[in-house]
């Protein structure tokens, strides 16, 4: 048989939204490091953080570059699409890592699901959901052009299970795994084998998003983290750099024959009952 490192990655390209988040950012240095080069989209707001990280890939002697775009308009996309092309000839991975919930688009314990804010929540569906499927049409054309892609959404651990206190962000992220596995039988089926859609569903991390939840201004668990905590054979919260193994395969033809999987990475919480 001949030799192969079905784990290689050097040379591919990559586009990452949410790159500048406490796992995009982890995920961005190690696909960087392992020879890929890096396309970073975010807010033109995030440009200073986003730079941040191209120097220092950059200076590590890694390939990267950073384009302002905008995930929920599709003509923006498109010119990032362009660019991309044009700069490095086409796209292999595309990671779907934008995303975030909003305090009004939650059900609080003081208050009901009659209070819920109905607005927030769309927003909530909008970034998560709409953030995902307008990349996708975009960047997926090139990879159809080419005949292979591998494309990561990123789910979470409410993807599985209804959690309290993310309604929004719930909703949203149940319907991207629906996506995922909707996508992978729809470019499979039309464009090939080559095409590969599948997951990532997170456990319990402590972020910039859920820190408020987690922790109390002392930095102590509250609450709510000792009962995650007690659901959670592993007993602790994950790190960033665990979930790097799981998207490195589903980046590799390692994974070659995998599509239309969300691949779980939480330290035992969702298959652990009493």
């Amino acid at each position: 048989m001949e030799k192969k490192d079905w784990f290689d990655l050097q040379g591919k390209v990559a586009v990452m939204t949410g790159a500048s988040g406490v796992i995009g950012s982890v995920a961005v240095r190690y696909f960087a490091s392992q020879g890929v080069k890096m396309v970073l989209l975010g807010r033109p707001q995030s440009r200073d953080k986003n730079m941040r990280l191209v120097e220092e890939i950059l200076a590590d002697g890694g390939e990267a570059c950073f384009l302002p775009t905008d995930i929920l308009d599709k003509a923006v996309l498109e010119e990032n699409c362009r660019e991309i092309v044009s700069r490095y000839g086409g796209i292999d991975i595309l990671l779907n890592a934008a995303g975030g919930n909003m305090p009004a688009a939650t059900v609080p314990p003081d208050k009901t699901l009659f209070d819920l804010d109905v607005d927030a929540v769309r927003k909530v569906v909008d970034v998560n959901l709409f953030g995902t499927i307008l990349p996708t049409m975009v960047f997926a054309r090139a990879m159809v052009e080419r005949g292979k892609g591998s494309i990561i959404n990123f789910c979470s651990e409410t993807s599985l299970r209804p959690l309290t206190r993310v309604a929004g962000y719930g909703v949203a992220k149940a319907a991207v795994a629906n996506w995922t596995k909707y996508l992978a039988g729809e470019l499979a089926i039309k464009f090939g084998d080559g095409l590969r859609v599948n997951a990532i569903a997170p456990g319990f991390l402590l972020t910039d998003q859920n820190r408020s939840l987690l922790t109390n201004p002392d930095g102590s668990l509250t609450d709510r983290s000792h009962k995650i905590l007690s659901h959670t054979p592993f007993g602790r919260f994950l790190e960033p750099e665990e979930l790097l193994g799981t998207l490195h395969y589903l980046a590799s033809d390692a994974s070659a024959a995998v599509t239309g999987t969300i691949c779980v990475v939480d330290g035992g919480f969702d298959a652990f009952t009493l």
